[in-house]
């Protein structure tokens, strides 16, 4: 059973469905993004899988055929602040929220990707490993990713200094050097920094 067959065989018991995944939980910088998506039955697009399988030039190429090939979508976020008041789950947990809240379209069936479910008025179903299965879930994942990483290359320009374009927030080898060397700054997530003795600084 491919991506659409698993989204196809669901919409038959309940005749609109939706996907929803999010970006950006384990970096140290950044807003933590989600996307809901919406395919009509009809629909195929031959290359789409899990945003982690691509390579960043075909989720580019992904994203604007979703876009365009979409009943409904929508990309959405939680903020730097929201993260430290609830945590990265809740925060995460919120921008899925706030994405399927955004599509304003009637769906019968909300597939979350993971084991958690963000408080919804209507019917939802967490997918452990949903991106691999379900074409629309596959399809937010790769909208999440591709705009957080497009909103993390905007965050490079302001913060040159950080090379977030390299890492996206994320705690690589380089991303630890920059802190080390220019402290912290106000898109850094302190609550993940506490082990590492940094302050803000920026």
């Amino acid at each position: 059973m491919n991506l659409f067959e698993f989204d196809s065989e669901i919409r038959q018991e309940y005749g609109s469905l939706c996907g929803v995944d999010e970006a950006g939980r384990g970096p140290l910088a950044g807003d933590v993004y989600a996307a809901a998506v919406i395919f009509g039955e009809d629909v195929c697009i031959k290359e789409l899988n899990d945003s982690k399988k691509l390579s960043e030039k075909k989720r580019a190429l992904l994203f604007d055929e979703i876009v365009a090939k979409a009943e409904a979508f929508c990309i959405a976020s939680a903020s730097i602040a929201e993260i430290e008041e609830i945590n990265i789950l809740n925060a995460a947990l919120l921008a899925m929220k706030r994405a399927v809240e955004g599509l304003n379209a009637d769906v019968k069936l909300v597939l979350i990707d993971g084991n958690k479910k963000p408080p919804l008025n209507c019917k939802a179903r967490a997918v452990v490993k949903g991106d691999g299965y379900s074409a629309s879930i596959a399809a937010a994942s790769i909208l999440a990713k591709v705009s957080r990483d497009r909103y993390m290359l905007k965050m490079a320009e302001k913060y040159p200094q950080y090379q977030f374009e390299k890492h996206k927030g994320y705690g690589t080898k380089l991303h630890y050097e920059m802190l080390e060397k220019y402290g912290v700054c106000e898109i850094h997530r302190l609550s993940f920094l506490k082990k590492c003795q940094l302050t803000r600084t920026n």
